[in-house]
């Protein structure tokens, strides 16, 4: 598997999460009142490796209610499992929820059959592309893999909507900035960035019960 070496910081416990949240306030003030309504910030670590992937491809595009159903009822058929994908029909996949495209896509990261313990040797620009070579992985996905399931300390997940809003508010924002705009935006937060969507995350919820958002 080729790419350059990975050479930033891994996130492994709330010692580093507490870490970037110091260096963000430093760098951008307004990060404080982010800590003052969510102190500590949740670590959001997850097993990397193929039930994780399939986790977050289930959450595209659906409320967390349905992704938690789906997510249940695959476990249930053992459908979170690499081997069992391989060998079930598309009618099985769709019988627990799966839309058509999600059962490509599913099938596609099963097929794949990644290294996951290698991919911890990728840069992060090597991680990404590695991840969205596969059919239904996108930018998002493999921002969020890389967040959440490896880690890593300095990727960002700039076109998902929650930081979008949560960013909006916090810098009183006159609209929704897209995926360019706060991309370049958080540049600043390197080599936090990371740390600076899970303080844009739980922010977010703030703002969704302060202000009854959908």
């Amino acid at each position: 598997m080729g790419g350059a070496a990975v050479s930033g910081r891994v996130i492994t416990g709330p010692q580093d999460v507490a870490e970037g949240a110091a260096w963000l306030v430093g760098a951008e003030p307004r990060f404080a009142h982010v800590l003052a309504a969510v102190n500590p910030l949740p670590l959001r670590l997850r097993p990397p490796g193929f039930e994780t992937l399939v986790d977050i491809i289930i959450s595209q595009q659906v409320s967390l209610a349905s992704a938690a159903a789906i997510r249940a009822r695959m476990a249930d058929a053992g459908l979170m499992d690499q081997a069992v994908v391989l060998q079930a029909s598309d009618a099985d996949l769709q019988a627990v929820g799966l839309s058509r495209p999600k059962v490509r896509y599913v099938r596609a990261v099963a097929e794949a059959a990644l290294d996951y313990d290698g991919l911890a040797a990728l840069s992060d620009a090597a991680l990404a592309d590695t991840l969205t070579a596969i059919k239904g992985i996108g930018p998002w996905t493999a921002q969020i893999y890389g967040m959440f399931a490896m880690g890593r300390a300095d990727m960002f997940a700039a076109g998902d909507l929650a930081l979008q809003e949560a960013a909006r508010v916090l810098f009183e924002l006159d609209a929704r900035p897209d995926a360019k705009a706060l991309a370049l935006r958080a540049e600043a937060w390197s080599p936090w960035r990371s740390v600076a969507a899970r303080a844009l995350f739980a922010y977010y919820r703030v703002v969704k019960n302060r202000e009854g958002l959908i």
